[in-house]
């Protein structure tokens, strides 16, 4: 999906080992349908060649004032950009950048930009925790450009510390954010992912085969739309941009843990796996099998999304999920009506590649009194896209109500 189509998006690329990794951030650009500009400072030639970037974008790569096709490089840049990136940003790019220091085409862009900036600042552990460095970033974080700071991790020279440039998918997101629609943004949206697990001993659970995938993409998804976003996690997946994460275990944790939100929360979507039955007792040591076969007791644990619905008010938007194997649209409608919900997303699990481990969905999309919508096989972050599409709608409606 062509997210960011027509989209003029400068690219900076300044003169640091983290340099090659523009070449993916590029890349992942130009397939999401930007136009991509690159600019290159004269350093960045000592990590990177042009060739690769002028091949990859979609422009040749620019470096110099004086030695382009346009008189005036720099304005028409600046004036025609709606983002200017920059991807790694070195300490002298933000001290230049930070004082208005205009000395060569990337700084000159930078101050004759009014396009939004987001700079990615990358450079060892003791350069970036510099005084100077941070009252740099502190200053043109002050002016409204949008820092994506820097990761822990591995540097050059086999050193280990916080200034590696943060990871590609965080920088994208942080573009997407900027640029994106933004329908949602100030909204608190709460996600539930993953399948708890209820224990029966110190060793075993009762679980099932949810990876979270879907709430993750639904996740990154609202955080791209403006939107504060707690994911409430059974899982460990990579945490996406913008996003925080409390992690549970237990149905009991998870409800704990939405309950604490639930007053501050615009947007719950419960796409977690919850378990609808736990064992009545749990051992403290593992059930030993000379001991016979054990009599396990199940209890139900409490439906969460029932008791969201009972105490929702008008203008929170409570969205489930229902994972069926056989009667799809009854027993999701069943369960939209029974729990007073927004909207309900259903999938079939038992057909191929649909919803639990997989990295695709295809699901039919319930409101109250509304025609079914149905969205066929396809990427988990395409059915986020389109479960948001819905909530923004109901959200409109609601405030207009």
């Amino acid at each position: 999906m062509a997210d960011l189509a027509g989209k003029r998006i400068v690219v900076g690329v300044c003169g640091g080992i983290a340099a090659y990794k523009a070449v993916e951030v590029i890349r992942h650009l130009v397939d999401a349908g930007a136009h991509v500009i690159p600019v290159m400072t004269k350093g960045a030639e000592h990590f990177i060649g042009r060739t690769t970037l002028s091949a990859l974008a979609s422009e040749p790569v620019q470096m110099s004032l004086w030695d382009e096709a346009s008189p005036i490089p720099h304005t028409k840049l600046g004036q025609s950009a709606d983002l200017v990136l920059v991807a790694p940003a070195t300490a002298r790019l933000l001290g230049a950048y930070a004082h208005g220091l205009s000395n060569d085409l990337m700084t000159n862009v930078l101050i004759a930009t009014r396009a939004p900036v987001i700079v990615c600042p990358a450079m060892h552990t003791e350069m970036w925790e510099h005084q100077a460095v941070q009252h740099n970033i502190a200053l043109l974080a002050s002016r409204g450009v949008h820092i994506v700071e820097p990761e822990d991790g591995r540097l050059a020279g086999g050193d280990s510390g916080k200034g590696r440039l943060a990871s590609t998918t965080a920088i994208l997101a942080r573009v997407h954010q900027v640029l994106g629609s933004g329908d949602l943004q100030g909204a608190h949206v709460v996600v539930s992912a993953g399948g708890t697990r209820e224990p029966i001993d110190a060793v075993r659970v009762i679980a099932n085969r949810s990876s979270g995938k879907q709430g993750y993409a639904v996740a990154a998804e609202a955080a791209s739309r403006g939107a504060r976003v707690s994911l409430i996690s059974t899982v460990d997946l990579p945490i996406p941009a913008g996003v925080s994460v409390i992690a549970v275990e237990t149905a009991a944790e998870m409800q704990k843990a939405i309950e604490g939100l639930w007053q501050q929360t615009d947007v719950m979507v419960m796409c977690a796996a919850v378990a609808d039955f736990r064992p009545v007792s749990c051992t403290s040591e593992k059930i030993k099998k000379e001991g016979g076969i054990p009599q396990i007791i199940l209890e139900p644990t409490p439906d969460i999304l029932a008791g969201l619905g009972a105490v929702k008010r008008s203008d929170q938007v409570l969205v489930g999920f229902a994972a069926e194997t056989s009667d799809l649209v009854a027993n999701a409608q069943s369960k939209l009506e029974r729990k007073n919900l927004d909207l309900m997303v259903a999938n079939d699990v038992s057909q191929p590649g649909v919803g639990f481990q997989h990295d695709t969905n295809a699901v039919t999309f319930l409101t109250p009194n509304q025609p079914l919508h149905l969205l066929p096989l396809s990427d988990k972050r395409n059915v986020a896209r389109a479960l948001l599409d819905i909530v923004v709608k109901i959200r409109q409606s609601k405030a207009t109500s």
